[in-house]
């Protein structure tokens, strides 16, 4: 059985892990809510913009990002966290990117990678990284953002891409989060059967041509931009999660340790004053 001294030491050290994960979550739960107002505020923009390209894209117009092409090589942008500390966060994300994978050999798929897991992950499986971003954090300027979509965007024009992929996670409540893996390039054109709702009898100026030049760039970064807000808010909700069940078996730890440290506390006594009789009665 551990001494009472050894019990002391386990105790003290689970007392000040409690007070690092407690601390955490608090840190975690402010960063959240500041995170999901953005995640919040960002989907209507998306929402509709979406539903004016999609009835933009009704008509006869063909712009390049909706060119289907026979797919020789894929990109596949996934976007992870820079810490752990998550609970099952970065492994789901890293999962759906494997099973994703399995249909691709590493001369036909080149990853884009946002967040120092995925990076550390994926270098150790020998994929070939065509781009990296890491000590985002949550943290990226709407310009460093478009920078980032617009170079996307360049690669699928210039045919170094044939079509790419988008694996981050949507966040939906504080317990539920789900990892989402969706088509970024090509954009979709809606259906035969949905083009009689299109805008074909309408007079546009400019032409539809032009305005797609010009919003749909704007959609490829707006929806980068969400799908980083939506992978912030759900990361910060999985680490405040995470404490709080850490802090949680930090406290019943603590009372385990409590009532062995008791016993043996009193164990020593007995046994003490046992001696002090025995010796008495001699």
């Amino acid at each position: 059985m551990s001494t009472l001294r050894d019990i002391r030491t386990r105790l003290r050290s689970v007392e000040n892990i409690k007070k690092i994960t407690d601390a955490m979550e608090k840190v975690a739960a402010v960063q959240l809510r500041r995170a999901q107002g953005k995640a919040e505020q960002s989907r209507p923009y998306i929402s509709k913009i979406k539903e004016i390209i999609e009835k933009l894209s009704t008509t006869d117009s063909m712009h390049p990002l909706f060119e289907h092409r026979e797919v020789q090589k894929t990109g596949l942008v996934i976007i992870s966290a820079d810490r752990g500390l998550s609970g099952s966060y970065n492994t789901n994300i890293l999962t759906t990117a494997d099973n994703f994978l399995k249909k691709y050999t590493p001369d036909n798929v080149e990853l884009i990678l946002i967040g120092k897991k995925a990076l550390e992950y994926y270098r150790s499986k020998k994929w070939p990284i065509r781009h990296e971003v890491t000590g985002w954090g949550g943290k990226l300027s709407f310009h460093q953002i478009k920078i980032f979509a617009t170079q996307l965007v360049h690669w699928f024009l210039e045919r170094d891409f044939d079509e790419i992929w988008l694996i981050y996670t949507h966040n939906i409540t504080l317990m539920n989060r789900k990892v989402i893996l969706e088509k970024f390039l090509n954009l979709k054109k809606p259906k035969a059967e949905e083009k009689k709702t299109g805008l074909n009898n309408y007079i546009f100026e400019p032409s539809v041509d032009e305005i797609l030049t010009e919003i749909l760039p704007q959609y490829c970064v707006t929806r980068i931009q969400t799908a980083l807000n939506e992978a912030f808010a759900s990361e910060l909700a999985a680490r405040v999660m995470a404490m709080q069940i850490a802090s949680k078996n930090s406290t019943d730890l603590i009372e385990r340790l409590t009532l062995v440290k008791n016993r043996v506390r009193q164990e020593a006594i007995t046994k003490e004053m046992l001696e002090i009789s025995s010796g008495a009665e001699r």
